[in-house]
């Protein structure tokens, strides 16, 4: 990393240096969720609802392989800032041999087997007959992209652990533009309906991935490294699995979620409650996309600040982040509980929503304003060489109280138990993380 943007993010204003690493996340972030929430209104209006009910009911699963992107990009990217922080050139420059191995051996293992049981795991999500052939359809394409999707998540956590938001920002914009202008291309002009949205979005990860490639290549980054170098360092690799395992599990777990929560509202829903859940998620998802931006901007400050000793001023800097994230997320907030029907009927041309739809929406985003401690709290520790406590706040979240509740609540009040009851889990899971903050004393860990 150049003297200058070290000395900066060591030394700088602590609001400056959240503004200037957070807003191209935050920016491109933010059109990553517009690009999502457009996905599923170029299939809604291109095609049609059942179209889009089958992707929703795709898309999880296809959010494994970005779980192994992100596993492989926040352990690397976390261990990258702590190493630049404590200036180990010779970590930095061996780094590519591990993440190269990993990210291929892990796109290996996603596509082969999840391409040959398509039709079971979507089944598994609760798809029958046409429904599950649409959704077989899009997802099998999805796999065909595995290892660009890794690689280019992987390889921009790799560039914004430097400090490189803009870089890193401009990089994702490109990938995501060419899928926005591919999709109705695709599934309109050629005519390939949802295996043609799925393409468009392969397209765009191909140039992410080819992006990230030329930097390296061309030696931009702020470190020497050997990026064509495929080998496995277990010191180094098992240092990336440790601090990438949070990201991991909350994505295989998120999964896990939503394949108990669509076979719920197939069994004691309709068609039309399948669509509704899809467009509300895709929305949560589309509000949070800030929050995730300053998450990426919040790894890298500390953890140069936690490798290079200033354990109290990387502290500071999550509480900074925490209510900025408020601040950010309050307009989303205000526009999803006042605003409800008209959000939905955007993304859901001619759909009739009921008074009950609109008191589950506005349920469901009542807690906006409190997941920036959550979220902000699972990037804050594995940037300080603790993942352990990330780990445990996603297993909480997931496996204590999301699956078991999932599984009891729509069995004895409904469907409606989904959106009340995911309120309560965030509300619980929230206070346990700011206990743990509070709690919490910023110590050097044991390093490799």
């Amino acid at each position: 990393m150049t003297t200058d943007r070290k000395t900066f993010i060591l030394k700088g204003d602590l609001k400056k240096v959240m503004w200037e690493t957070s807003w191209p996340a935050v920016a491109a972030i933010v059109l990553y969720g517009v690009n999502n929430f457009l996905d599923a209104m170029f299939v809604g209006y291109l095609i049609n609802t059942q179209a889009l009910a089958a992707v929703g009911m795709a898309y999880p699963l296809s959010q494994i392989v970005l779980g192994f992107g992100r596993l492989v990009g926040t352990g690397a990217g976390a261990a990258v800032s702590i190493w630049i922080g404590e200036g180990r050139e010779d970590k930095l420059y061996n780094l590519f041999s591990s993440f190269n191995f990993l990210c291929i051996f892990f796109s290996l293992i996603c596509t082969i087997p999840a391409y040959l049981y398509a039709h079971e795991l979507m089944a598994m999500m609760g798809a029958k007959g046409a429904l599950q052939t649409i959704a077989v359809e899009y997802f099998r394409v999805t796999l065909i992209g595995t290892v660009f999707w890794i690689y280019g998540l992987a390889l921009n956590m790799l560039v914004r652990s430097e400090g490189k938001m803009k870089t890193a920002a401009k990089m994702i914009a490109v990938g995501l533009v060419i899928d926005i202008i591919l999709k109705p291309i695709f599934i309109s002009a050629f005519g390939m309906g949802v295996s043609g949205a799925a393409w468009a979005t392969n397209c765009g990860m191909i140039i992410y991935s080819l992006l990230g490639f030329y930097y390296y290549a061309k030696g931009k980054s702020s470190f020497k490294t050997n990026w064509k170098s495929v080998s496995y360092d277990s010191s180094i690799g098992k240092r990336i699995l440790k601090l990438g395992l949070p990201e991991m599990i909350l994505s295989v777990m998120g999964v896990v979620q939503s394949i108990i929560i669509f076979n719920a509202i197939a069994a004691y829903g309709t068609e039309r409650d399948i669509s509704f859940f899809t467009v509300l998620n895709r929305f949560f998802l589309f509000l949070l996309t800030p929050l995730f931006g300053l998450m990426r901007g919040l790894q890298p400050v500390v953890g140069i600040n936690f490798g290079a000793g200033q354990y109290q001023r990387a502290r500071k800097f999550l509480k900074t982040y925490i209510l900025a994230g408020i601040a950010v997320l309050f307009p989303f907030f205000f526009i999803a509980l006042f605003f409800p029907e008209q959000l939905i009927g955007l993304m859901l041309p001619g759909y009739k929503v009921s008074a009950g739809q609109i008191l589950d929406f506005r349920l469901f985003f009542s807690v906006l304003p409190l997941l920036p401690i959550t979220v902000l709290a699972l990037s804050y520790y594995p940037a300080v060489n603790d993942s352990k406590k990330a780990s445990f706040l996603v297993l909480l979240r997931q496996i204590v109280l999301y699956i078991p509740l999932m599984l009891i609540l729509p069995y004895y009040f409904g469907i409606k138990s989904i959106y009340w009851g995911s309120a309560l889990i965030e509300i619980t899971v929230g206070i346990v993380t700011l206990l743990f903050l509070k709690n919490y004393q910023s110590k050097k860990m044991t390093t490799v």
